[in-house]
């Protein structure tokens, strides 16, 4: 007879997997050349920042949190309110406040995950994870390398982004074990903060001053 697996032991590897995803790319951030098409530049380009990460992250554990229909509903608004910002960044549609929205993402969703948010209509949580995801996908527009393919570049940070909110609706799973939900709630704590601080580097006058600049959190220079 086949064993059946065990369950704690598939949600323990789901979690070291994704803290695995969400650590492993940081150390390629600096790595630089063309990617094919723009694909690789776009999806490098969500993990090149701790801004994004930490609001791609939230999405999942919020979304984790809340369980079905939620867990999956929040990771496809965000990315295809996504794709609409950074369709206005490539064609040069400028978002005002697009650092402070970026900031504010962070920061509102990891109380949401912090307090354990439970929203009577998810419609108002996928509208909010929406909005977010404007702002982010507008830096990832702007920011579309110089002879690079513009479909294929926002193909990737979309590709990337689903990955980042998989990331957290893994991370997410400990929730089921002793001690998970308040763990996940210290997460919400951490990225909360995290979020204060981005909002206070958005309201910094030099970043204000620039046109289009975007990742307050990022790991390499705009």
């Amino acid at each position: 007879m086949i064993p059946h697996p065990n369950p704690t032991w598939t949600r323990s590897r789901l979690a070291i997997i994704a803290i695995w995803l969400v650590s492993a790319p940081l150390a390629l951030a600096h790595v630089n050349g063309d990617a094919t098409g723009g694909f690789g530049s776009g999806f490098k380009h969500p993990w090149s920042g701790f801004d994004h990460i930490a609001a791609m992250v939230a999405v999942g554990l919020w979304g984790a949190q809340l369980g079905a229909p939620a867990i999956w509903m929040l990771p496809v608004a965000f990315p295809l309110v996504m794709a609409v910002g950074g369709f206005l960044g490539l064609i040069g549609v400028p978002l005002p406040g697009t650092e402070i929205g970026i900031g504010a993402s962070a920061l509102l969703l990891g109380i949401a995950v912090a307090a354990e948010i439970r929203p009577k209509n998810l419609i108002w949580a996928a509208a909010l994870v929406g909005v977010f995801g404007l702002f982010h996908g507008h830096a990832h527009g702007t920011e579309l390398p110089p002879g690079e393919n513009g479909l294929f570049y926002s193909l990737g940070f979309v590709i990337a982004t689903g990955v980042l909110h998989g990331c957290g609706i893994a991370i997410g799973e400990i929730r089921r074990w002793s001690g998970g939900a308040k763990v996940l709630r210290m997460l919400g704590v951490v990225i909360a903060l995290a979020g204060v601080y981005f909002l206070v580097q958005a309201f910094r006058p030099e970043v204000q001053s620039e046109p289009g600049a975007v990742s307050t959190g990022s790991l390499q220079p705009h």
